[in-house]
């Protein structure tokens, strides 16, 4: 059974970066990700409540995803739920898109969607159906594999972020926060198109900010996802968590060229210890 023809017939999401993003062979994709996460730096804490990680090709930022990823090894049976946050890259909108969808496919097979969840969120009108906003976006199908490698059976809740405000945006997070079962995935990429030196100063001070939980220290230069991140870290701060900086680089550092880089960082959220 072809699995992308069956999902371009059904209520399941189709890869849309499957092959360009990340490898399109189910078994080159596992083991490329088993392979980064083996690489990744140790984590000696407990499952974090949520994480921020990038969403560029994994040739580039996929080190730095897997950094943020391998502080799940200890999530099987623990994770039931991932609420899944990054931008709009192609659709304008006002507001926050849900799917109408049923599943999203990797080539490593079908995820869930909580759709009860999603449901809920509607009706309380948190969030709007806008299907365009899933169908080509690359920056929650990425974080796909990695979940699907270290995790069981669980579900997400894929939005994608469009005109909203923080407080707006803040709601639903708190709305959908739940307990250990609900992991909090913030998909966001740095500084663009700065030179190598410029994106490293600029990153700094994202990340820097990030830690303090500062999100009025951010700005629209800093990241893709800044509504995500700032509602996150306002949410975050609320609940009492401490965020962790887990690695922090940009495109030049894998290879690519130095004059317009693009910053990449994995962060995670905490019980303060």
């Amino acid at each position: 059974m072809n699995l992308f023809a069956t999902a371009k017939s059904s209520r399941v999401r189709a890869p849309a970066v499957a092959g360009r993003f990340y490898p399109g062979d189910p078994t080159k994709l596992r083991q490329t990700v088993e392979q980064l996460l083996h690489t990744a730096p140790a984590w000696n804490g407990p499952v974090p409540k949520a994480l921020i990680a990038p969403h560029a090709g994994y040739l580039f930022s996929g080190p730095v995803a897997a950094a943020a990823y391998t502080t799940l090894a200890g999530g099987r049976g623990v994770v039931e739920r991932v609420v899944l946050l990054g931008p709009a890259h192609f659709v304008g909108f006002h507001g926050v898109a849900a799917t109408d969808k049923e599943a999203f496919a990797t080539p490593l097979g079908r995820v869930a969607v909580d759709v009860p969840a999603l449901n809920e969120l509607v009706e309380r009108k948190l969030v709007v159906r806008l299907e365009q906003a899933h169908a080509d976006e690359h920056c929650l199908e990425v974080q796909l594999p990695f979940l699907q490698v270290l995790l069981d059976t669980f579900k997400i809740v894929p939005l994608v972020v469009g005109d909203v405000s923080i407080s707006e945006l803040g709601r639903l997070l708190d709305e959908i926060w739940g307990g250990p079962e609900t992991l909090i995935i913030v998909s966001s990429d740095l500084s663009h198109y700065l030179g190598a030196a410029a994106a490293r100063v600029m990153d700094e001070s994202t990340a820097t900010a990030i830690a303090r939980l500062a999100p009025e220290e951010l700005n629209e230069q800093q990241a893709c996802g800044l509504v995500a991140i700032r509602s996150l870290l306002a949410v975050a701060a609320k609940h009492n968590l401490a965020a962790r900086r887990l690695d922090l680089r940009n495109s030049a550092d894998a290879g690519g060229p130095a004059d317009r880089v693009v910053g990449y960082g994995a962060f995670a959220f905490g019980a303060v210890r």
